[in-house]
């Protein structure tokens, strides 16, 4: 039978294991999705750690997130109730929670958190901002800066622009004058641009011209790799209105741009065709070609749109063919420019305009999409990638932390520079609070971080049916954890975030403690009650009882303990030992008949009233309340564990 009941216990800790691994899953992905811009995907995530209750104030914070980005406001309001009120939460969801009533018309509940708020944050300019440009989207994300920029080692004096990498090589635009000769290009007496390849982890490579005919007298810019239906590699590249050696001019003698393709033959690059959405009398350019090769996306200023230049996108037909373009619709486009369109791996689109509210001239902007793919909201990506320049050309790598952006900022070494970004998601801190004797995992602790250099209490939870806490944590911070149980003396566990990698987003630390030697305390006892002069267990005494047995033969099967009975001073010696005696055995006999194997409970004894815990002698010197707690049973540990002894 002990064997049966172990294996149950095994196999339950095995389910609760998978349980949690699957749990820990599914946030991993839905954090992933929510680091992509892609919050239509993590929403599902999300709610499922809401549905399983795991870590579930995590995810109600982050579905507030989610569904107040994709502008899903009334969604939002519901998660933000779930955790708003939590003295752990960050004062910043206040301002979100205050944003989101607003945008669901609630105004007056919508001041009474923005004047919460500004109690914490008396300097914050955000209120101002978002009544000035409306933008929630923007404002929400931009909350705290995310991204690090710094130059590439091969910019020129002259420009240099839109990297995409391929291969190892990083393609990019350059006016470089110690390479390309010839005429120089009017507009900023620079030479016309050509394409180039460096070798992207070699700080040693020097920038190489592209071999082959794409090369021209004219502008050659913004590259995109795909392949065809032979899974041919394809190079989309803009350029002036120059094919097989023509050119070709608009309807006021200039020379618009195109997209053109080209294939790598013998170690060089070679035209290919003139893609059929060109004409000579509006421009074409800036392409990015979608992961499934299904989508190419591009800048135009044909007729028909909301500006100067619009982002458009025209279905690629599975033999290679662009079909009849799109223009991607008002809430991307503008009266201004927009161009520069970048599509990521899951498909969500960066593009540069100088029509949206930006921190200059072009920034880069990312698109929000709801559960059924349609564009409902836009991002400016904010400081540092934009700058009060123009800021343009965004390609972000697989990994979905770094990237390049092009700018003209100052401070770079020639008229547009390229710049590589870092991404740096939020860093929380996670872990499980374990026994130390039993390896089981401890609900129900109270787990405080704190600060260690301000010394301030940052933030307070208490762990799940599974142990499992989780904390946000600033990265370069030293920090202190305390955890503490009522069957667990608190223990303080310290860490800091100096060391830990930019792209990581959890660290893990669990914590292990060890429980009190007191049999009491760890099965919550109350008081055991015999009838006056009898011994018997009574129906309230089993109930207690059955609690150190739960604690004996599953919690702590290795535990081997004493048995004392105590009574009050009332009465003889005599007759106090001979009760306290009866109703050790008693008790002893209950537990033994219950399951508790008696090679663990090595003695059981009456000390009548010769050993109180206070100070009464008599029903005369003593309160009912003072006599009551000199009627006691006790459950001394000898041993918790195998090796583990108890001191007493």
């Amino acid at each position: 039978m002990k064997n049966y009941k172990n294996l149950v216990l095994l196999t339950l800790l095995f389910l609760v294991g998978q349980f949690t691994v699957a749990q820990i899953a599914s946030q991993k992905k839905a954090d992933y999705y929510f680091s992509k811009f892609s919050y239509s995907l993590a929403i599902p995530e999300y709610e499922r750690m809401v549905e399983t209750d795991f870590n579930a104030e995590y995810a109600h914070q982050q579905l507030a997130e989610c569904y107040l980005l994709i502008r899903d406001y009334k969604k939002s309001i519901p998660h933000f109730k779930a955790v708003i009120n939590n003295a752990t939460l960050p004062t910043d969801y206040y301002f979100k929670y205050a944003m989101a009533l607003y945008a669901n018309g609630d105004l007056e509940e919508s001041e009474v958190w923005l004047k919460k708020y500004k109690k914490y944050n008396k300097n914050d300019s955000r209120v101002k901002r978002f009544l000035k440009d409306g933008n929630l989207a923007s404002v929400v994300f931009n909350s705290r800066q995310r991204y690090e920029v710094e130059p590439v080692s091969f910019n020129s004096a002259d420009s240099d622009f839109g990297a995409f990498r391929f291969l190892g090589n990083i393609y990019f635009a350059s006016s470089r004058r110690d390479v390309v000769t010839g005429e120089t290009y009017g507009w900023n007496d620079e030479p016309w641009l050509d394409l180039f390849a460096v070798q992207e982890d070699n700080p040693m490579s020097e920038p190489i011209r592209l071999k082959g005919d794409i090369n021209t007298k004219f502008h050659e810019s913004s590259v995109a790799f795909s392949t065809d239906y032979k899974n041919d590699t394809i190079m989309y590249f803009t350029r002036n209105n120059f094919y097989d050696k023509k050119e070709g001019y608009g309807a006021s003698n200039e020379i618009n741009l195109k997209i053109y393709s080209a294939k790598f033959v013998d170690g060089e690059w070679v035209e290919n065709s003139n893609l059929r959405m060109n004409s000579d009398y509006y421009s074409t350019g800036h392409p990015s070609v979608n992961q499934a090769r299904t989508r190419i996306y591009f800048a135009s200023d044909r007729p028909g749109g909301y500006g100067g230049t619009d982002i458009y996108y025209a279905e690629i037909h599975e033999r290679g063919g662009i079909q009849t373009p799109i223009n991607a619709g008002p809430i991307v486009n503008t009266e201004g420019n927009e161009m520069f369109p970048f599509i990521n791996e899951e498909g969500k689109l960066f593009f540069s305009s100088d029509g949206h509210v930006g921190f200059g001239q072009l920034d880069v902007f990312s698109t929000i999409s709801n559960e059924d793919g349609e564009v409902i909201d836009i991002i400016n990506l904010g400081t540092p990638i934009n700058s009060s320049s123009d800021d343009f050309a965004y390609y972000g790598l697989p990994n979905g932390l770094d990237g390049y952006v092009s700018s003209n900022r100052e401070g770079g070494v020639g008229s547009d520079d390229i710049y590589k970004f870092k991404f740096t998601p939020a860093l929380d801190v996670e872990g499980y609070v374990v026994d130390g004797v039993n390896n089981q995992m401890l609900d129900s602790v109270t787990v405080k971080l704190f600060d260690q250099i301000t010394n301030t209490l940052v933030a307070q939870t208490t762990t799940d049916e599974n142990g499992y806490y989780r904390f946000p944590v600033n990265r370069k911070t030293t920090y202190m954890i305390e955890a503490v149980r009522k069957t667990h003396p608190h223990k303080n566990v310290f860490f800091n975030t100096a060391s830990t990698p930019k792209a990581q987003k959890i660290m893990r630390q669990d914590i292990v403690l060890e429980p009190v030697l007191d049999l009491k305390v760890l099965a919550g006892l109350n008081k055991i009650y015999f009838d006056f002069n009898k011994s018997d267990i009574r129906p309230d005494a089993a109930a207690e009882l059955n609690k150190v047995i739960k604690v004996m033969n599953i919690t702590y099967p290795d535990m081997i303990i004493k048995l004392e009975a105590h009574t009050d001073p009332v009465g003889s010696h005599a007759y106090n030992d001979n009760l306290s005696e009866r109703r050790a055995k008693s008790t002893y006999e209950y537990l033994i008949e219950n399951g508790v194997s008696k090679d663990r409970i090595v003695s059981y004894k009456g000390f009548g009233k010769r050993v109180p815990i206070n100070h009464c002698t008599s029903k005369q010197d003593c309160t009912p309340e003072e006599l009551e707690l000199n009627r006691r049973t006790e459950f001394p540990i000898l041993q918790i564990k195998k090796g583990i002894v108890a001191s007493k």
